[in-house]
């Protein structure tokens, strides 16, 4: 038996280096990476409401644990989407709130948010089907 095509196809975009300037994925999967996580955008949901504490925040985002949200905010904050603001308090307190960035990124993940509310009974049906005709399967 021997091998006559090994080579990986690929369309004109997949040729030019992300480097290259006008690259259509330039950046655009590290963004929505971060934006995309669950933890982020439920944490730029809460602030979307205004600044908070960390207990708080952690208080709001149910399941989240103070690591992953110390990771959270300190991703938020290098991507320029959170402001962290210590106060010279004693014990320090330190609040959290949305850039201007992360503030006109608010509308998107509350449509996002609503879209998931509307439907999720729809989407928990068609899982309970999929899962049904397909017993063996290890997506879940």
């Amino acid at each position: 038996m021997s091998v006559t095509h090994t080579g990986v196809t690929a369309g004109p975009a997949a040729l030019e280096p992300c480097g290259q300037q006008d690259h259509p994925d330039c950046g655009i999967r590290d963004v929505l990476d971060r934006v995309g996580d669950k933890w982020s955008v439920l944490v730029i949901v809460e602030l979307a409401s205004g600044p908070r504490r960390f207990r708080q925040l952690q208080r709001a985002v149910e399941g989240i644990s103070q690591r992953m949200l110390t990771l959270t905010v300190r991703r938020l904050e290098r991507d320029g989407l959170v402001l962290r603001t210590v106060y010279p308090t004693v014990p320090a307190q330190v609040d959290y709130r949305l850039t201007g960035t992360g503030a006109s990124l608010t509308h998107l993940v509350k449509a996002l948010a609503d879209w998931s509310l509307e439907h999720r009974a729809h989407i928990a049906r068609a899982r309970e089907t999929y899962d049904s005709e397909h017993p063996d399967n290890e997506i879940r």
